[in-house]
């Protein structure tokens, strides 16, 4: 081999970055967290009810599937509604009220 190509083999390449797309990790903050751990779970958990509660706060509806299995969409206000989901229909228009369901339990 050429002294050029033995200096190529032999050359140490720096590791990548943390952040880096190709390592998977997007989200530095999970980073730290074992995937597979009840401490990532409860961490996932927070965050999704964090955000449950800061889209509530801006005044925006929140749609989800209830503990019951119902489609429901919860309003700033408290108030919720089983929804039935409008395949093909426009954003916004996508779905029926079809009653108001209780409040659940805080």
């Amino acid at each position: 081999m050429s002294g050029m190509a033995t200096a190529a083999k032999d050359a140490v390449v720096p590791p990548k970055a943390k952040n880096v797309k190709t390592y998977g990790v997007y989200n530095l903050s999970m980073a730290a967290y074992d995937f597979a751990s009840k401490e990532f779970d409860d961490a996932v958990r927070a965050a999704g009810r964090r955000a449950f509660e800061e889209t509530l706060a801006a005044g925006l509806s929140v749609f989800y599937l209830d503990d019951e299995g119902l489609d429901v969409m919860e309003q700033p206000d408290g108030r919720r509604f089983e929804i039935r989901w409008i395949p093909g229909a426009p954003s916004g228009e996508n779905y029926e009220i079809l009653r108001e369901v209780k409040q659940r339990a805080a």
